[in-house]
């Protein structure tokens, strides 16, 4: 990254020090095609302006990294200590997240000078300290970051789609494929007794840990995701229109909220059907084919009542992804909507990483055994462990190195505005 010191690093912090720079230098190069106006909005409650995303996943490792292993570290602006922090108690008061988008100052010079002051010193200090604590600590920062990367597209998503102009954040590059995939099969799974959660070397947050047995009972578990063009079919069935399809809470939700149809979709009298993607508005013809995308988990449960299946569970995902490779339509593909399986179908499922998150019928809860970190780092996962669904497998807005198969991504059943879609299942034999 221009302006950053190359140290010559230990060989056990080298690669470490490379793939920080790669990840501070992939969340600059998301929001470069954004003005500095573009980066202070905050169109919803989930949203973050990406000005304050630059800013916070900085705060991350001047807080947790160079404030702890940096002896006498001067911190950048006092004020920053308190101003970015997001949700960490422990840590002391911190503005309402509603009041972001009202934070005109510091600057977007000033956030960039801070994100460099702050990237020189931890490479100082992987220079000065390679303890296996310090290693750990950075690779925790470095995947934070990369959910600020996601989140950074999905929020400035719904900031354009919420402007009357309806930008558009990046051209499209290519030719969408337009080919039609291949009928959804049904594959099955013996079940049985099935470990689960995170071993062996590699990161993982705290909340896939500790690996422990459960038992499956034979399930099936479709080839795809839904496509718009399936679930298309579900709207044109009355499928937000018939309350017996739907959970108390979703039908109250739709009702309350007005839903129709998928959150970017808008149907126009003499165009039909179109979908607003940071590529700009797309008619719905031109995406029959590629996952359906930004549903919340009670219109993926709604879809599969309709469809005669379920959603799978958090486990029976797992196990089947567990030996596929990480290799989907994810950030560094370059197109940041989902497109079509371009993959034969065979006996392992297709897209199982990628294109959209997929709704699982899991609450979010503790593993057996489960230890949250100690101090404020605590607060990371385990204060969320109510009132969320689990979502698994990653979306085209998530870096490759950041998703595995043990990965736990958790919403509120009403969130809509994450790339989220659906992957049915069935128990045995009953597809």
């Amino acid at each position: 990254m221009a302006g950053i010191e190359t140290y010559p690093l230990p060989a056990t912090a080298t690669s470490l020090a490379a793939r920080f720079q790669s990840v501070r230098s992939m969340t600059e190069a998301i929001a470069n095609p954004l003005s500095a106006e573009d980066q202070m909005v905050q169109s919803c409650p989930e949203a973050s302006p990406v000005k304050w995303h630059l800013a916070h996943t900085t705060w991350f490792f001047e807080t947790f990294v160079l404030r702890e292993f940096l002896p006498q570290y001067p911190a950048f602006n006092e004020d920053f200590v308190w101003l970015f922090n997001c949700y960490y108690k422990t840590l002391g008061n911190h503005p309402e997240k509603r009041l972001r988008s009202s934070f005109s100052r510091p600057s977007l010079q000033e956030v960039l000078a801070y994100r460099r002051s702050v990237e020189e010193q931890v490479l100082g200090l992987l220079h000065a300290s390679t303890s296996a604590e310090v290693l750990d600590r950075i690779e925790l920062g470095m995947h934070h970051e990369q959910q600020h990367q996601e989140l950074i597209l999905t929020d400035i998503k719904h900031a354009f789609w919420s402007n009357p102009l309806q930008p558009t954040y990046v051209p499209n590059p290519e030719p969408w494929h337009t080919g039609i995939p291949e009928p959804t099969k049904w594959l099955p799974y013996r079940g049985g007794p099935t470990e689960i959660g995170h071993q062996g070397a590699g990161f993982a947050f705290d909340n896939e840990y500790s690996r422990h047995l459960v038992h499956l009972e034979p399930f099936q578990i479709a080839s795809r995701p839904v496509t718009c063009g399936e679930y298309l079919a579900f709207m044109e069935d009355d499928g937000y229109r018939r309350p017996q399809l739907w959970l108390s809470d979703g039908w109250d939700t739709i009702q309350a909220q007005g839903w129709q149809a998928p959150l970017y979709w808008n149907h126009e009298s003499d165009r039909g059907w179109q979908i607003f993607t940071l590529h700009g508005t797309m008619p719905l013809e031109d995406l029959l084919h590629s996952p359906v995308c930004h549903l919340s988990y009670y219109e993926a449960d709604a879809y599969a009542h309709w469809a005669g299946a379920r959603l799978p569970t958090e486990f029976e995902w797992e196990y089947v992804a567990a030996t596929a490779p990480v290799d989907g339509h994810l950030l560094e593909s370059g197109v940041p909507h989902p497109r079509p399986a371009d993959w034969t179908i065979g006996s392992q499922p297709v897209q199982i990483f990628g294109d959209v998150w997929e709704w699982t019928q899991s609450a979010y809860t503790a593993y057996p055994r489960y230890r949250p970190a100690g101090g404020a780092l605590g607060e990371y996962n385990g204060k969320f462990m109510c009132g969320q669904m689990v979502l698994r497998g990653g979306s085209v807005a998530t870096p490759a190195s950041h998703i595995r198969a043990t990965y736990r991504n958790f919403f509120s059943p009403g969130t809509r505005w994450q790339f989220s879609g659906i992957r049915l299942a069935s128990d045995g034999e009953d597809a």
